[in-house]
């Protein structure tokens, strides 16, 4: 059986690369190839070189304003290329290259509170200052426009009057860790 194989792009603290690292850690058939970053000192590196992942750094010329991401991408042939809290939009040559390989998973129930700089916790605070009485997460394919690629799946969480931003993001995270890593994993298994 052909190992299948997953790079993670992450700008962040890197809880969900390592949530999903854990997921995968004792399966033969699934490999996380190197995490990419685009922010040289993001807490994601810490927690790579702690699990023993290969991280990148990389800036926006190398991104979108030459060809070495996409090279790199296409040399590594991924099975699966994860956005697990990336900020930036990734360049339509990568989508293009890449169709229906390329997922993220966004903090809210999409197309509710999406699009550019909408993410984290303008994310929750957006939701909490509307009143919403649930919020949630969505993953979805990703395409040449912020949060508007295929939805693969929806999950939500039932808000209380008192929540605060803090509160809410708390219940997101949850959702997360429960579904990014699952959710891959069907879409390995369906390749």
């Amino acid at each position: 059986m052909k190992t299948k194989k997953i790079i993670l792009f992450a700008s962040g603290s890197g809880s969900n690369v390592e949530n999903i690292a854990n997921y995968f850690k004792l399966r033969n058939d699934v490999t996380i190839c190197c995490v990419l970053t685009n922010k040289r000192d993001a807490k994601v590196i810490d927690r790579c070189n702690r699990l023993g992942i290969n991280a990148l750094f990389f800036n926006r010329q190398a991104f979108s304003k030459s060809n070495f991401i996409l090279n790199l991408l296409q040399s590594l042939e991924p099975d699966l290329i994860v956005l697990a809290g990336f900020l930036w939009k990734i360049p339509e040559t990568i989508t293009n290259a890449f169709p229906n390989q390329i997922i993220n998973i966004h903090p809210a129930l999409l197309p509710k509170y999406g699009g550019k700089g909408m993410f984290g916790m303008n994310v929750h605070n957006a939701v909490k200052e509307a009143k919403e009485t649930e919020t949630g997460i969505t993953i979805h394919y990703v395409n040449a426009h912020y949060d508007e690629g295929a939805i693969i799946k929806q999950a939500s969480v039932m808000l209380n009057t008192n929540d605060r931003a803090e509160d809410i993001a708390a219940k997101v995270h949850q959702l997360e860790y429960e579904f990014f890593p699952k959710v891959i994993d069907e879409l390995l298994s369906k390749q």
